[in-house]
């Protein structure tokens, strides 16, 4: 946005790359949303926390006679999903709060909603999917014992992630259809180009408004001393 400086992701100076968003809560989003979109924006973090946790877990798995199939995807699926995590679906919910896209909101109930599906997956935990869920814990408690609690880590955290994400979901909806939100409201946005930045409340506002008064000048014009008013 022109004005501001992006400042994430927070990466240190002697680091030749510069960040490529810029994201502040307090100063974009409306106050009756801030909470919410902060809690969107720790859900990714403790999602990208359950990948990295899952990871190690897998790499235990494989150690004690696992499959290294399970190690490889898993390593996968956190340099995948925790970049893609933060684009796709929370800058949609971002910008969509922050400028009350109704493009913006569709486009994070679709992406959202597909990263749910696959989080629901990843707690079942089926054998060689790179996850340990559920289905893969209960096979290795046979084997191995003490491999299984703790592969128990992540499969509690993967129930925890996917049951928060139908929360915000459910959350999210609700107050997109309470604002009027509609698929037409969508559809127009993305005729018009709106939806590739679209503008701030704020912006908006000022736009719409404009120049309520007219202008006058600064100093009147009074008529001279000992003249007749016309």
């Amino acid at each position: 946005m022109s004005g501001k400086e992006n400042n994430f992701p927070p990466l240190p100076k002697f680091i030749p790359l510069k960040p490529c968003f810029y994201q502040d809560f307090s100063d974009e989003i409306p106050i009756e949303h801030q909470v919410l979109v902060k809690r969107i924006y720790r859900l990714w973090i403790f999602y990208c926390t359950t990948l990295g946790v899952n990871l190690i877990a897998c790499l235990v798995w494989w150690i004690c006679g696992g499959s290294g199939v399970n190690f490889g995807l898993a390593f996968l699926w956190l340099l995948l999903f925790t970049p893609c995590g933060y684009v796709c679906w929370f800058r949609p919910a971002y910008k969509a709060f922050r400028a009350d896209s109704s493009f913006n909101f569709m486009l994070f109930f679709f992406i959202f909603g597909a990263q749910f599906i696959l989080t629901a997956i990843q707690t079942i935990g089926f054998v060689g999917w790179g996850t340990c869920g559920w289905l893969a814990v209960m096979v290795t408690f046979k084997t191995n014992v003490g491999v299984a609690v703790v592969m128990l880590i992540p499969a509690v955290m993967f129930s925890l992630t996917a049951a928060l994400m139908a929360i915000v979901i459910m959350k999210v909806h609700r107050i997109y259809r309470g604002a009027g939100g509609s698929f037409q409201k969508a559809q127009t946005e993305w005729s018009m180009g709106t939806w590739r930045n679209p503008p701030s409340r704020e912006a908006q506002y000022n736009n719409f408004s404009g120049n309520s008064l007219p202008e006058y000048p600064t100093v009147p014009n009074y008529p001279a001393s000992g003249s007749h008013w016309p």
